[in-house]
């Protein structure tokens, strides 16, 4: 059994030949003007947030109070974050609501590689009960995927009446469907099926709910990539007839993939062109929210699709990626970031029974203890080894941007400016709710330091604290957050700091 010890033993020893941190000695310099006025969107305290399969539930060990080495860690990541449950695997589950319940009939499905096996499983009773135990114990509340490519509305109801019951205050939503925008690959008519033919369906599935929960709550495409789908739904939304209470458009968003695809590397993930591409997303999402009176969620996603990459999501890199991803979403008005993980098998599962990273790491004639140094799946915000978890670098970032939740964001052009300064950098500022500003600066840049000049204001004075995202280099299977036990005072309202190439500096004025 690889424990949690012996993996952190395993991945000192992996480190690879070449790094991609160069050391050089280049650095660049800017000044940052800090407004005064928080104009921006209020970014929720429960911001954080990760994303597993449905299949989990079928072990109820999983999600449950006694698993309290999950629980830690969940905890250490945020106080107040948001658990999704979807995934492809979500389309084969049916609810059991007794022991002696019969399996029902299921619809065939068309077996196509790279997607989930049609097998079904039951999500029972005890799932549920356990489930909201662990949410309990974790202060996380809950986004409920109920399947639509193999489900009834009499068993979508059932679930969702049994699970509302269960979970109390810690049910945000029910999400009904997931990525519906593929189901035509194996799921659905290829020929018929669109975002009409889906809204119909959906319809038909959240009024069922409705009527058995009259206070249900719902988020609704969960499109993997075609965030047209939001645009369509969005105009149709005025001609449906007391539809049933959205409060969350929600979408999928993987940089790339699979692993095997060499455009996934960490310039690629980190380059400026990749988070314009977010934002060319975040543009169309956002003004389709706008139309239904709802906020946008990423409610799955990560580095790289069907499991992850290793060297690349397991990395430092994916934590510099992380923060900034979940910053820009914040920036635009999301309501959270959902990261995709959980066990190596529940992901395997829901690619077709296996993680092409896997192979890769075969192919390159890696050992098998080499092999399970890694965390399964590699993309994983929270790691499993044997009995013992552990927050991945990609959770790192996640929990660094994290440190805005409950705050309001200041506008800026920071990341234009910074980019115009030739660095590969960005940076973003909050309104924290006790009063404090704070400006996190993320120089993904491999070779550049950065020298900062924040300037508050002349007015402004008091103690500054600083907070560091790094790790040895971006290709490190580690990382980590640092709060320094100093505190320095403005000079005429300006702060001057060293943003080192590769790290993530968070600078707080109190």
């Amino acid at each position: 059994m690889l424990t949690r010890r012996k993996f952190l033993a395993a991945a000192a020893c992996t480190v690879a030949a070449t790094r991609l941190q160069l050391h050089g000695q280049s650095k660049t310099q800017v000044t940052l003007s800090i407004p005064e006025e928080a104009t921006g969107p209020h970014m929720p305290g429960d911001f954080v947030g990760l994303s597993y399969e449905v299949q989990q539930l079928a072990d109820p060990s999983f999600f449950s109070a006694q698993n309290s080495g999950l629980i830690r860690e969940f905890k250490a990541l945020s106080r107040t974050g948001v658990l999704r449950l979807g995934g492809n695997t979500s389309e084969f589950a049916y609810w059991k609501p007794t022991a002696d319940s019969p399996e029902p009939e299921h619809p065939q499905v068309r077996e196509v590689v790279g997607e989930p096996q049609a097998h079904f499983y039951p999500v029972t009773p005890e799932a549920v009960r356990n489930l909201a135990e662990f949410l309990q114990a974790t202060g996380w509340t809950c986004l409920y995927g109920i399947g639509m490519g193999t489900n009834t509305p009499a068993r979508a109801a059932e679930e969702a009446a049994f699970v509302a019951r269960t979970l109390g205050d810690r049910l945000q939503y029910f999400q009904i469907g997931n990525e519906v925008d593929l189901f035509g690959r194996h799921l659905r008519d290829q020929k018929t099926w669109s975002a009409t033919t889906y809204f119909e369906e959906w319809l038909t599935l959240a009024n069922a709910v409705a009527a058995r929960v009259p206070a249900a709550k719902f988020g609704l495409p969960d499109v993997a990539s075609n965030v047209s789908w939001l645009t369509e739904i969005a105009d149709q939304w005025p001609s449906i007839q007391n539809p049933p209470h959205v409060t969350t458009l929600t979408h999928h968003y993987y940089f790339g993939g699979p692993a095997t695809n060499p455009e996934v590397n960490i310039p690629n993930l980190l380059k400026p062109a990749t988070m314009q591409k977010v934002q060319n997303t975040a543009n169309i999402a956002t003004a389709a929210a706008g139309k239904v009176g709802a906020r946008v969620r990423m409610t799955e996603g990560n580095t790289c699709y069907r499991g992850g990459k290793p060297g690349v999501s397991d990395v430092f890199a994916a934590a510099l990626w992380s923060a900034d991803y979940s910053l820009l979403l914040a920036s635009n008005n999301y309501s959270g970031v959902n990261l995709h993980g959980g066990t190596g098998k529940s992901v395997a599962n829901s690619v077709g029974g296996s993680l092409p990273g896997d192979a890769l790491l075969q192919a390159d004639g890696a050992t098998p203890e080499q092999i399970a140094s890694h965390p399964h799946p590699f993309y994983t915000p929270i790691a499993t080894f044997g009995s013992d978890y552990m927050l991945e670098p990609v959770a790192y970032g996640l929990k660094f941007a994290g440190s805005f939740s409950g705050g309001t964001l200041l506008k800026t052009d920071f990341s234009t400016q910074l980019q115009a300064a030739g660095v590969d950098a960005t940076a973003y500022a909050a309104k924290l709710p006790g009063g404090q500003t704070s400006v996190i600066i993320l120089n993904k840049d491999a070779a550049a330091d950065l020298e900062v000049e924040l300037d508050f204001g002349p007015g402004m004075s008091g103690a500054v604290e600083t907070e560091t995202l790094h790790a040895p280099a971006l290709d490190s299977r580690e990382a980590h957050i640092t709060t320094s036990t100093k505190t320095a005072s403005l000079r005429q309202g300006k702060y001057s700091v060293t943003v080192p190439r590769a790290t993530g500096l968070r600078v707080t004025l109190s």
